[in-house]
């Protein structure tokens, strides 16, 4: 005669009982005392949708779902009086018959509710959180409200992205995504009328349904947001910044803005070296790069559409904000030449390099970060060149003119004129700017351009026959070379300094053999003053 009521399951965690005027959805089995069974919402394959405390239950069973949690399981028994009375159903439920329902909780709410935000993780850091028109990237999981999962990102491995607050999305998410930060993460409970309503969406999400979502925030930007930059080390003595046509080569890691690297060219032990503001990367980095110094580390966060945009690129999704970590080692611009500075100059220095010299001088050789490259301090001798000779790259060529010995100079060298795109492998990167630290020890003054040798003397009228010591009017290259060493040896000539002694003598016997027999004969020697012009450079 009485309402009964038995709770068969109650879970631990019961945020929320049923109180008349919500709104429930729930699964029954309705039987008589016999077990008889009468009806069966599971046999229709939908739950039961109803408020309660509105009469729109039968008494019995608006009583017995107050209080109820969700997932809670109860076996109401009903009597006559609080059912269908001394009438029943025809044909379904007999007069004056108790009933007994099995009852399962699976959904709750009011129409006075709003959606529901609980943070359980929140960076430390937060510069920026989720506002209206901002474009977001997340993942979540969505369930019911009794835990069963209708849909996961994370099982499809791809973020959802979209726009908030501009009706892309369901206005409880909407609302539940505003003032969230990357990294954090956040449950969302929405109720039906905020969500997919009465309808559903007609696949996986009955009508009438509160939905949960556990959402974690990946990436958020707005379209009106340009690149941001961070200095993170910028170097007190900065002479020169980046300009629109620079070369630039740096350093970088690539994240994602919730931390996920997605390349380095630190992994790749190498670089990346490219011109700046004429499109070469991408927008963001473009601009990004504009006004470094050498040596400077700064943070560029780039937006998708100055980045890789919708459709991203390799392991970069589309969307996503882009963080660069970068170093500058270098930078300089294809029309820059030599620059000289110099540290210390003698006070007599009267005597200065020029092309043919032979000069011996100390240096350090590094990049323009620091990066020691060679050092003649540490081979324990000096490097010996002839000036102009091609011994050396061009810069350095243009770079120890009108030195005095005893001077100190300091000589960067930009790639063009040192050892280009290609470098040396082991030694010096491709595309780098050299930085040479000079100190000249020693200068031989050179011949006259084009001379190997000259006579310090007159030149004897009978030169050939001087030569010709068999007297048998060839001259052999052992004869040649025999002469030209005796008159270096006695001082009455000069070879062009820093050259083999053998290869200038041979390269003047070659010069004077014009038939190419390996013997000079009279009518063939002929010395520099004797020469057309379109000739070779002789004695």
């Amino acid at each position: 005669t009485e309402l009964g009521v038995e709770r068969r399951f109650v879970p631990e965690s019961c945020p929320r009982a049923v109180r008349p005027g919500d709104f429930v959805r729930y699964h029954y089995l309705g039987a008589f005392p016999d077990g008889t069974r009468f009806d069966s919402s599971y046999d229709r394959g939908s739950t039961f949708n109803v408020f309660v405390g509105k009469g729109q239950l039968i008494a019995g069973m608006d009583k017995a779902l107050v209080g109820m949690c969700v997932n809670e399981r109860r076996l109401v028994k009903i009597p006559p009086r609080l059912a269908y009375g001394s009438e029943g159903v025809p044909g379904v439920i007999p007069p004056n018959a108790v009933l007994h329902f099995d009852v399962l909780l699976i959904d709750l709410w009011n129409s006075e509710d709003e959606v529901q935000v609980q943070t359980y993780f929140k960076p430390e850091k937060c510069p920026r959180t989720v506002q209206v028109s901002d474009f977001v990237r997340y993942h979540y999981n969505g369930t019911f409200l009794d835990g069963t999962l209708f849909d996961s990102s994370h099982n499809r491995m791809r973020t959802y992205d979209t726009y908030v607050g501009i009706g892309w999305l369901i206005p409880g998410m909407d609302q539940g995504l505003l003032g969230m930060c990357v990294g954090e993460k956040r449950i969302i409970t929405i109720p039906p009328f905020l969500a997919y309503g009465e309808d559903g969406d007609g696949k996986e999400i009955p009508g009438q349904a509160s939905l949960v979502f556990d959402v974690v925030l990946l990436d958020l930007h707005n379209p009106k947001d340009g690149i941001a930059i961070e200095n993170q080390v910028v170097p007190e003595s900065c002479g020169r910044r980046s300009q629109t046509g620079d070369f630039l080569r740096y350093h970088y890691n690539g994240t994602l803005l919730d931390g996920t690297l997605f390349d380095s060219s630190y992994s790749r032990n190498r670089t990346y070296d490219t011109y700046v503001g004429k499109g070469y990367v991408i927008a963001g980095m473009d601009e990004g790069l504009l006004g470094v110094c050498t040596g400077e580390k700064r943070r560029i966060i780039i937006p998708p559409h100055l980045g890789y945009g919708e459709e991203g690129r390799g392991n970069i999704p589309g969307s996503a904000v882009l963080v660069f970590d970068i170093q500058v080692v270098d930078f300089h611009n294809p029309s820059d030449s030599v620059s000289i500075t110099v540290n210390h100059k003698p006070s007599n220095c009267t005597v200065l390099s020029k092309k043919g010299d032979y000069l011996k001088y100390h240096y350090n050789a590094s990049l323009l970060d620091g990066t020691l490259l060679d050092s003649t301090h540490n081979l324990g001798k000096t490097y010996n060149i002839v000036l102009g000779s091609g011994q050396v790259v061009l810069g350095m060529d243009m770079g120890l003119q009108d030195m005095c010995v005893g001077e100190r100079r300091t000589v960067v060298i930009p790639p063009h004129l040192g050892y280009g795109e290609d470098g040396v492998e082991g030694e010096v990167p491709g595309s780098a700017v050299l930085v040479f630290d000079i100190e000249l020890l020693e200068l031989v003054s050179g011949l006259p351009e084009g001379y190997m040798f000259v006579w310090n003397g007159e030149v004897s009228p009978n030169l050939f026959e001087e030569i010709d010591q068999n007297h048998d009017g060839e001259v052999l290259l052992e004869e040649f070379s025999e002469y030209i060493r005796t008159q270096v040896d006695t001082g009455k000539g000069k070879l062009a300094p820093g050259f083999d002694f053998e290869k200038i003598v041979k390269n003047m016997f070659t010069n004077q053999d014009r038939d190419g027999n390996g013997k000079v004969t009279a009518g063939e020697f002929k010395l520099k003053d004797q020469e057309a012009k379109e000739e070779h450079d002789e004695l």
